[in-house]
Formats: structure tokens, C-alpha cells, sequence
């Protein structure tokens, strides 16, 4: 059974880094779709996403509930991808030629349908910057409007607008083929693991660091009195520590 976002979350804030992956592939589709729109690069996509769930690991003890976890994730990697552009508006000139990757295992067993995908990214690419991060959250994400005005901070009405533009432009060069738009940027399984693996190990880096400063910092344990003997409720604790240190040690990722 699939948990929910208040489950995710709650078994994430308690430290279960399981949870966080799971809920790393629940959305690392839509927020890498979202970082690529803005960026039109894949490496600097992947870069944001994982700066994104950094910061979202971060933050989530703030998360209310006032919107949908997706949609508040979308909102944090579209402000990435957006600082990024801002401080290398260059990198977002001109795409990089698009790997030919497939959601299902093997080779593609259609050429035509994946020369369709192809083109379907390159005039994705080619929307203006105000476009296509609007295009791709309705179009190929499926998002609603108040989804994709929250994820990128923008009224409905604006939204409304831009994506009714894009596809004006979309239809220009497609006709009636835009129906395939779901295809377009491929998340293949290795790029999905790639980011998870590189998110776990930052987070993993930043909390052994804490537990370091931590430890240091804490005054000595003064030595127990004569004749002490550690009762029941003390001998469970410490039991109970050395197996979540024990797990802890044994993650790998």
C-alpha cells in the first residue's frame, strides 16, 4: 500500500531514510521535468533536483499541508533552476543533444515513436523561457492550473495565458501530434537511482558532520557512583541505541 505524504514525512522528520527515498522516487520525475524546462540542460537539471530535496529535507518541518507535497517540491526545484539560470544565463542558451533514453527496460522497440519524442523535446526546448516551464507542468506533467501557478509562484490567469500560447506555437510545429507530449524527457531508471544515491549520500555527509560537532561539544559523562547498577529502563535505552546505531551503520545507498 502506498503511504501517504503525511506518512512519508512523519517517518522522514523521525530520521528513516528509506522514507526519503521512497519519497525521492515519487517525484523525481516531475521536479528533473520541471528543472529541465527552465535550464534546458540535463546535468544542470540534475544538479537542481538534488540541491532541491537538500533543501526540501531541510525545510520539511515547515511543510503545512496548505498545498500538496508535489506541488511544494515543484515550487523549491523552479526557484533552484531559476537562481541557477540567473547566475549562468548562458548554460540555458542552447540544449545539449537529447540522449535516447526509455522508461521501460531494452532497446526501443519504436524508431518512429522515439523520433517523435525526440522532436517532441527540441520545439519543447525552443518555447520561450515564460512558456515552457508553464507547457511542460500542464502539458507533459499533467499538473492542474492552481498546481502549476503555485509551483511556479505566477497568478492562474498567467498561466492560463502562457500555456494557451505555448500550444498555439507546439500546434504550428506538430498539427495534431501534441497528444504524445507525455513522452517527452524520458526519466530513465538509472538517472532516477543517480540522484538518489547522490541526495542520500550529501544528507548522510551533513548529518555525520552534525553528529561530530555535536558530540564534541557535550561535557564529559561523569562516572556512575559506587556500587551503581544500571536498572531495567536504563539497560532498555541503551539496547535500543546500539541497534539504531547498528542499522544506521549498516545503510548503504
Amino acid at each position: 500500500m502506498q503511504p501517504t505524504d503525511t506518512e512519508l514525512i512523519a517517518r522522514i522528520l523521525s530520521g528513516d531514510l528509506r522514507a526519503l527515498e521512497k519519497l525521492m522516487r515519487l517525484y523525481n520525475r516531475t521536479l528533473f521535468r520541471t528543472a529541465r524546462a527552465i535550464l534546458r540542460n540535463d546535468a544542470d537539471a540534475e544538479d537542481a533536483v538534488q540541491d532541491a530535496y537538500v533543501q526540501a529535507y531541510r525545510k520539511l518541518d515547515t511543510f503545512r499541508g496548505e498545498s500538496k507535497l508535489s506541488t511544494w517540491l515543484v515550487r523549491i526545484v523552479a526557484n533552484e533552476a531559476l537562481m541557477r539560470r540567473r547566475r549562468n544565463p548562458r548554460s540555458a542558451e542552447a540544449p545539449e543533444q537529447q540522449e535516447a533514453v526509455s522508461e521501460a527496460p531494452g532497446p526501443q522497440d519504436d524508431a518512429e515513436r522515439a523520433q517523435m519524442r525526440r522532436l517532441l523535446e527540441t520545439h519543447i526546448d525552443a518555447l520561450p523561457d515564460p512558456y515552457r516551464a508553464v507547457f511542460v507542468l500542464r502539458a507533459v506533467e499533467e499538473l492542474d492550473v492552481g498546481e502549476t501557478a503555485a509551483a511556479l509562484g505566477i497568478p492562474e490567469a498567467t498561466v492560463r495565458t502562457r500555456y494557451f500560447r505555448a500550444r498555439g506555437l507546439m500546434r504550428s510545429w506538430l498539427r495534431d501530434r501534441i497528444d504524445h507530449t507525455a513522452d517527452a524527457f524520458a526519466f530513465a531508471g538509472a538517472r532516477c537511482d543517480r540522484i538518489v544515491r547522490q541526495v542520500l549520500a550529501l544528507l548522510g555527509a551533513a548529518l555525520a558532520a552534525s553528529a561530530v560537532a555535536g558530540c564534541s561539544e557535550k561535557p564529559p559523562r561523569p562516572d556512575p557512583e559506587p556500587g551503581y547498577q544500571a536498572d531495567n529502563a536504563d539497560q532498555n535505552l541503551l539496547r535500543e541505541r546500539t541497534v539504531k546505531q547498528g542499522e544506521s551503520a549498516r545503510m548503504s545507498y
